[in-house]
């Protein structure tokens, strides 16, 4: 059993501990312990701390706002150094804050090897932790912390879970930020034995990147060649290849992924399968072999691990249309219908000409049958403005825009306060790319509720859209607040990291001028 294989059984395990509470808690520093307690003066210290970080940099969000992101991410931190004490070095928050995208510690031995800690509070079946391209380059390791009590000033106490780590040699990422679920984790007490094989003197430590590299450069010519004979259909001879570039470099996931190619190719799925696998295991955000996973599996008659594997691919790339078309084609097979509605419908939205293909002919008249069907289904009283607006909204999903604006006018004719008619108007007028029409809807919606977060969300898509940048973070702080109001935190975070982003172009916008 490889190191990757054990880690991963004992990240299984873990989670079902971590389910029922009985978890391995050790109060011992620089010993590992599955929970970690913050509490009394040492987190009154983590406060002052942060709340000097906060007034310090509160240029871009509310004091409030920069100080809990500061607690949350300092009380990660402060298990990691608990766990490695001196294995690691401490962060000079007076040069570096944050870690800003870089290394939160460096190995004591070996300042060239970083280490980034990402914390999280959530439910353990929805929790993610994101990374960038940037931190992926400057780390060896991510850690991820979950904080069981959500972050705010007057917490006594937070019980801190080690939910795992992911070394970066493992994260294919080369632009953009990837997210990742605690399954995916590998198990935390692996951490100080993977890190340990780097505690070498620097000049060591680039000595052992240019062997990486050698060995990755031996194996090319083979990769190369089995590209090749695999182009002209010479599926035994591109095998050998890539089996002998595998010999020279066993831990390349592409190796595998190309050998899945060839056995796919060959109707031989459960190999296929087999090759893709051990690719994720090496690269466990490889969208790419998730997607042909998932064909393999639809082959042999596996639907519904298809559509966790088409799942995943969507969850780490949401921006290729392949993979909702994929997951379409098994949802139309097991005959949900309205899930394959709205995996072709996403799969058009991203690539417009999706359909006009002829391989891909068959979603078109797909949705054209079910378009039939709605209009034949759906008998609708005259006075029925909730019924309009159902039916509006399917035509909607079905990608009929015009057809759900005049049903969501019909909604409005009948009742001119339905919030949600003028809501799902603007989406619609949205779709089409009538952005001052969508923003008249979504101002009418937010004139009968104040508190409609999302329309105040939309609305700021859409101001953008118009080249109204201003107008646009003004709707996003408010859908902020309202988000945090409403406890949707991951919401909150996201649109805040938003309105960071655009009011630093804002303040370049205003330099460049």
């Amino acid at each position: 059993m490889d190191w990757i294989t054990l880690l991963r059984s004992l990240q299984s395990d873990f989670l079902k501990r971590l389910t029922s509470g009985c978890l391995l808690h050790c109060e011992i520093e620089s010993q590992h312990s599955e929970l970690t307690i913050i509490s009394g003066d040492r987190l009154k210290t983590l406060r002052e701390f942060c709340w000097l970080m906060a007034e310090k940099y509160k240029r871009t969000s509310p004091v409030r706002d920069v100080f809990i992101n500061n607690l949350k991410g300092k009380l990660g931190e402060e298990v990691v150094k608990e766990r490695l004490a001196d294995f690691i070095t401490e962060i000079d928050y007076e040069k570096r804050f944050g870690g800003d995208g870089k290394s939160d510690f460096t190995l004591t031995a070996n300042s060239l090897v970083g280490v980034e800690v990402k914390s999280r509070h959530g439910s353990i079946d929805r929790v993610r932790w994101s990374v960038s391209a940037e931190e992926v380059e400057k780390n060896a390791v991510i850690v991820c912390i979950l904080i069981q009590e959500e972050v705010n000033e007057a917490q006594s106490a937070y019980h801190l879970f080690l939910a795992g780590f992911l070394p970066t040699q493992m994260i294919k990422l080369k632009t953009g930020k990837i997210s990742f679920g605690i399954n995916q984790l590998l198990y935390g007490g692996g951490l100080f034995s993977y890190l340990e094989q780097f505690q070498v003197s620097q000049n060591s430590h680039k000595s052992y990147l240019s062997q990486n590299q050698f060995i990755k450069s031996e194996s090319t010519p083979y990769l190369t060649l089995g590209d090749e004979y695999f182009q002209k259909g010479e599926y035994a001879a591109a095998i050998n290849s890539y089996n002998q570039a595998l010999q020279l470099n066993n831990h390349d996931a592409e190796i595998y992924y190309k050998l899945g190619l060839v056995n796919y190719q060959l109707g031989d799925y459960h190999t296929a399968i087999t090759n893709y696998s051990q690719a994720i295991t090496i690269n466990i955000n490889y969208d790419k072999a998730y997607n042909q996973r998932g064909l393999a599996h639809y082959q042999i008659g596996n639907y519904q691990i298809a559509i966790e594997d088409y799942t995943q691919a969507i969850r780490i790339n949401p921006h290729l249309a392949i993979h909702y078309k994929n997951r379409a084609d098994v949802r139309s097979h097991l005959g949900d219908n309205q899930g394959a509605i709205e995996d072709y419908n996403q799969a058009i939205k991203i690539n417009p000409h999706y359909a006009t293909t002829q391989k891909n002919k068959q979603i078109a008249r797909y949705l054209l049958d079910n378009q039939q069907q709605l209009k034949q289904v759906i008998n609708i009283d005259p006075d029925d403005a909730i019924g309009y607006k159902n039916r509006g909204y399917n035509r909607a999903e079905l990608g009929d825009y015009q057809g759900a604006i005049a049903d969501y006018n019909q909604a409005i004719k009948i009742n001119p306060d339905y919030i949600d008619a003028y809501y799902y108007r603007g989406n619609a007028h949205y779709d089409l790319g009538k952005y001052e029409a969508a923003i008249t809807d979504y101002t009418q919606a937010i004139q009968i509720n104040s508190h409609y977060v999302d329309a105040y969300y939309n609305r700021g898509n859409s101001r953008l859209e118009i080249a109204d940048k201003q107008g646009g973070i003004e709707d996003f702080h408010k859908a902020a607040n309202l988000y945090w109001q409403e406890g949707k935190l991951a919401k909150y975070k996201d649109i805040q990291a938003r309105i960071i982003e655009l009011e630093i172009e804002a303040s370049l916008d205003i330099l460049n001028f």
